[in-house]
């Protein structure tokens, strides 16, 4: 049993510092039922989660299943200054107000996927406000300005003489107290956090917590356009707080290649009933686009419910019908800026630049159904169907 917790632990990581730490956890827990503690930072920066918040709140569920009990910390003094981590610039601090909407909205959508009897939810600023300039000295002690400089983001920012706060050197310093006071036995986090993350193991060293937390990576969550991380910012995401068919169809539009990605990171299904189901894929046995609609069910349904999750699958699908537009087509990667002539020629529509250019001028070319005239035209990033005619469809993610 335990074995197979290690594994569903294990299953998506990037990164695992001091897993014996962690399978003595469990095997106290299963020997006598002694829980342990799982910290996972929120700064309240927006209201909304996206798929690739979910990824950490879908690993700290595993870890309820096999005993934890999860410390759910909201940086919210954290939050006001900041972390600059993969930061170009110092970031725009929050008022308090910002932040108290931001937590109810987070813990909200959180709890969708988090067991809330197993939950904990703590305030970093219920220690840090009391630490006092003295507290804050001795904490500064632990680190020195050339450690520091070594984090990518803070040498880039040196180099090219982009300010950098002193408060910004104090953020690690801190989300690493915040393992201190809680007494933390593991701490999540992403890839771009690993800096802050090892902060924590070396101040409960500093401080004599008597424990060194394990810390568990997981990786950054490609968006839809599978090559960028999931951003807002980027308009490549799925919030979960979109409307039931928006993320059904949202994740029934991602590469099959990214399927299997998502699958492994965000859908509860087992490790070997995924082996199992990509198997049949790679042989015909099922169409990939069953297994995307059973992942874009899975998904929907968890943020909403069965029976919505299905009626956005009905609605999406009727939609395309409505349209002539098949649910299943072939799909193309392209590169940014390809010329559409050379598009359609690439994805099979047209067997020439020259015939995909009379085509055009026919008005017999469209582009996410709207007709185009311009044979000029190049496509930037993003997704796009590909028409030519009534019967001849391409789906094509420019990257």
């Amino acid at each position: 049993m335990i074995q197979e917790a290690l594994k569903e632990i294990a299953r998506g990581t990037a990164e695992i510092i001091d897993m014996e730490r962690i399978e003595k956890l469990l095997t106290k827990y299963y020997d006598d039922g002694t829980t342990y503690t799982v910290k996972a930072g929120f700064d309240p920066t927006a209201p909304d989660l996206h798929l690739g918040h979910t990824v950490l709140l879908q690993k700290l569920a595993t870890f309820q299943k096999f005993g934890g009990r999860v410390q759910f910390l909201i940086g919210d003094f954290t939050a006001m200054i900041g972390d600059p981590t993969g930061k170009s610039a110092t970031r725009k601090v929050l008022t308090k107000e910002d932040i108290v909407k931001n937590i109810t909205s987070y813990t909200e959508q959180a709890f969708k996927i988090l067991d809330s009897s197993k939950t904990d939810i703590v305030y970093n600023n219920d220690w840090l406000e009391s630490l006092g300039a003295a507290g804050m000295l001795q904490l500064a002690s632990n680190l020195t300005v050339a450690r520091m400089l070594e984090r990518d983001d803070f040498s880039k920012r040196y180099a090219s003489q982009t300010p950098i706060a002193v408060s910004e050197f104090m953020y690690p310093l801190l989300q690493g107290y915040d393992s201190v006071h809680l007494k933390s036995d593991i701490e999540l986090g992403g890839t771009d956090q690993k800096f802050n993350l090892l902060m924590g193991r070396q101040l409960q060293k500093a401080y004599e917590v008597k424990k060194q937390q394990a810390v568990l990576m997981m990786p950054i969550l490609e968006g839809l356009d599978g090559v960028n991380k999931m951003s807002k910012s980027l308009g490549n995401y799925i919030g979960v707080t979109e409307e039931p068919k928006d993320i059904y169809g949202k994740v029934l539009s991602i590469s099959d290649e990214l399927m299997w990605r998502y699958y492994e990171l965000l859908s509860e299904m087992s490790l070997s009933d995924i082996a199992q189901l990509k198997e049949d894929v790679s042989t015909r046995t099922v169409h990939p686009k069953t297994a995307k609609e059973n992942l874009a069910l899975e998904i929907t349904t968890r943020f909403y419910n069965e029976e919505l999750a299905t009626l956005a699958k009905e609605e999406f699908n009727s939609v395309f019908k409505a349209k002539n537009i098949p649910t299943e087509m072939p799909e193309f990667e392209m590169q940014e800026g390809i010329w559409i002539c050379q598009a359609l020629l690439d994805a099979g529509l047209e067997p020439s630049t020259s015939q995909a250019r009379r085509d055009i001028k026919q008005n017999a070319v469209s582009v996410s159904q709207e007709k185009i005239s311009d044979d000029k035209l190049n496509l930037e990033i993003g997704e796009y169907i590909l028409q030519v005619g009534k019967k001849r469809f391409a789906k094509v993610k420019v990257k």
